[in-house]
């Protein structure tokens, strides 16, 4: 495995809080992205925007609007987590499909290549840059145009059940599905749009629960606890 995608929601970096960055989570996941990126596995990660921003809830927002301000929130979190990243000895860079005058640069396929290289972490903020996609549409697609190995989604919940294991303590928690099952049985593993590009593009999902100890780097190594989605 030589280049991966990490999936965050803004949720679980905000820890027990609900809102806001916990900044010992946030420092749990630094120093695990560090000991991936010292064995030379090329981090490129996307965050939700969930801890700021639930705009589609609202009536009272134009749609496109409340995406745009989503798209905001997940630039936000990135830059944090990034300065964070940065302090524990990484190089980082930020790519948005939209200018943010200084405060990131332009995506394009060549540049995060560019960075990958030599040894950045890279964060692609912003979505896709359209509303009406979700952040899962957008780690999908940047997955599959840099030609990441996989997608890891870590999540609130250990991996895929046949129902929310919250709420029905009987759910069944698969340790493999295939992707064509998800779309099928709608098991909100990502949403419906990310899915399907997911599917056509043959991009396998991993998903496995942040609070695990040390769980990017199990996940990663080979001690996986989650579910894998394949293609």
């Amino acid at each position: 495995m030589k280049r991966i995608m990490l999936k965050l929601s803004g949720e679980a970096l905000a820890g027990e809080k609900k809102t806001g960055f916990d900044e010992v989570t946030v420092k749990n996941v630094a120093a695990q992205v560090k000991q991936l990126v010292d064995d030379g596995i090329e981090v490129g990660i996307v965050i939700g925007g969930g801890n700021f921003w639930r705009g589609r809830t609202s009536e009272s927002i134009d749609r496109t609007k409340a995406d745009q301000i989503g798209m905001l929130a997940t630039v936000m979190n990135c830059i944090y987590v990034s300065e964070i990243f940065r302090s524990l000895g990484m190089m980082t860079n930020i790519l948005t499909p939209f200018e943010c005058g200084s405060f990131t640069k332009l995506f394009s396929k060549d540049r995060a290549n560019k960075y990958f290289a030599h040894g950045q972490v890279v964060f692609f903020a912003g979505g896709t840059g359209h509303p009406y996609f979700s952040t899962d549409t957008g780690v999908v697609l940047r997955a599959v145009e840099v030609e990441a190995d996989v997608i890891l989604l870590a999540k609130a919940v250990d991996g895929v059940y046949d129902d929310d294991p919250r709420k029905n303590p009987d759910a069944k928690k698969y340790d493999e599905v295939t992707i064509a099952e998800v779309i099928e049985k709608n098991l909100q593993v990502v949403d419906m749009t990310a899915s399907i590009l997911a599917r056509d593009n043959k991009m396998p999902m991993w998903v496995f629960g942040l609070s695990g100890k040390d769980s990017i780097v199990n996940t990663v190594k080979g001690r996986f606890e989650g579910t894998k989605v394949l293609v």
